[in-house]
């Protein structure tokens, strides 16, 4: 099923909107920080790579076929601050599964936007969206990554060891997931009585 999100999406904390040419200096400041490209498959970006990176995610913001991805800027609601990105992509129609996925400022990190942000683009996939099935991985060594995994309900479905060659080693990857039922079920929890 298409969807087409009405932007911005907001948070108790956070705006999630489609990047604009405006982003480049702010995404710059962090994605050309060894610390996040780390765990990245690019390496650190050059301001004029960035610059290419926003100019690709300005159009990220709809699911009309397999493969789409949305992509959005997370930014501050008190200030305006950008301080991250998340992604859904959609993998399979048939299926209704997504991936997600997120960036952020090591600076803004431990202060639980990355999950708020997360929290967001899940309700998104399993509301609008439709969606069955919502997945995620990362690097095992990415600690913070694999937390938010876990803070969002999401549960371990497979340890890959060796399986690639990432940045000239290999890899070991995590595979996370979560179901519609099991988000609506951690949803129903978390309201107030």
């Amino acid at each position: 099923m298409p969807l087409y999100p009405d932007y911005p999406l907001r948070t108790e904390r956070l705006v999630l909107r489609p990047f604009t040419r405006g982003d480049v200096d702010a995404v710059f400041a962090y994605r050309r920080r060894e610390d996040v490209a780390r765990y990245l498959f690019d390496v650190e970006l050059s301001r004029e790579e960035c610059a290419l990176a926003v100019q690709q995610r300005i159009n990220q913001v709809a699911f009309e076929k397999e493969g789409d991805k949305i992509i959005l800027a997370v930014e501050l609601a008190r200030n305006g601050a950008l301080i991250g990105e998340v992604s859904l992509i959609w993998r399979s129609v048939d299926a209704r599964q997504a991936e997600a996925g997120w960036i952020f400022d090591p600076d803004y990190q431990g202060q639980g936007y990355a999950t708020e942000a997360a929290n967001a683009m899940l309700d998104l996939a399993f509301g609008p969206g439709d969606i069955h099935r919502v997945s995620a991985r990362c690097d095992v060594r990415n600690d913070a990554s694999w937390r938010l995994m876990e803070r969002l309900g999401m549960r371990r479905e497979a340890h890959f060891r060796e399986h690639a060659i990432f940045k000239s080693r290999w890899d070991e990857e995590f595979i996370y997931a979560i179901l519609w039922q099991e988000w609506q079920a951690l949803r129903a929890e978390q309201k107030p009585k």
